[in-house]
Order: C-alpha cells, then sequence, then structure tokens
C-alpha cells in the first residue's frame, strides 16, 4: 500500500512558476512509476507526466517543454516543476503511483492516487 500526499499548489500568474511535491510513504518507493495528471473543471481527469525509477519520462504534448517531472528516491517524492504556466494549466493536479514498471500515461493504470491539490493560474 502506497500513500500520497502532495504539496505545492496555490495561485500563479500567467508566466510564473510553480513546483509541486508529492510525498510516498512506503520502502519501495523507487520500484514504482510515478505520474502526474490533472482534472480542470468540468473536464475529465487527464495525463500530465510519469516517470519511472531510473529518471525515464514522458510528458503530454500540452505541458512538454514546459513542466518537469524528476524524483528523489532517497526522499520518497516526486515533483513536478511548472514553467510559463497559462490559464489553461488551472485544474486539481493528482499525483499517481504505479507498481509495474512501465511508463504509461492511462489514468487505469495507476493503482494510488493522492487526494490531489489545486493550481490556480490567473491571465
Amino acid at each position: 500500500q502506497v500513500q500520497l500526499v502532495e504539496s505545492g499548489g496555490g495561485l500563479a500568474q500567467a508566466g510564473d512558476s510553480l513546483r509541486l511535491s508529492c510525498a510516498a510513504s512506503g520502502r519501495t518507493f523507487s520500484r514504482y512509476v510515478m505520474g502526474w495528471f490533472r482534472q480542470a473543471p468540468g473536464k475529465d481527469r487527464e495525463f500530465v507526466a510519469a516517470i519511472n525509477w531510473s529518471g525515464g519520462s514522458t510528458y503530454a504534448d500540452s505541458v512538454k517543454g514546459r513542466f518537469t517531472i524528476s524524483r528523489d528516491n532517497a526522499k520518497n517524492t516526486v515533483y513536478l516543476q511548472m514553467n510559463s504556466l497559462n490559464p489553461e494549466d488551472t485544474a486539481v493536479y493528482y499525483c499517481a503511483a504505479r507498481e509495474a514498471p512501465a511508463l504509461r500515461v492511462e489514468i487505469e493504470r495507476y493503482e494510488y492516487w493522492g487526494q490531489g491539490i489545486q493550481v490556480t493560474v490567473s491571465s
């Protein structure tokens, strides 16, 4: 069982940067693929980024070049550095964990989820 707790969200203006953190419980954190997803008001939850145990990563096209996912296995923490934010990035951001080693973008492939954290970007 893995418990995930997000932090670092809040209000930002267009062009600003924010860094989200997700602290995970459990001794086997380094084995999990970690992902970030987001859900905007009235929209479905969507994939943002994922990272495997060795640092391999993948991104949604909408955030590629602006967002960076990273992890610190010693701290059981995954990060999402968000630069050049725009109002379309406004959403609740969720951290997720997947036990199998392959990087995946599908929501149903992730077994564990945080409660989410709000990010609001004003123009």
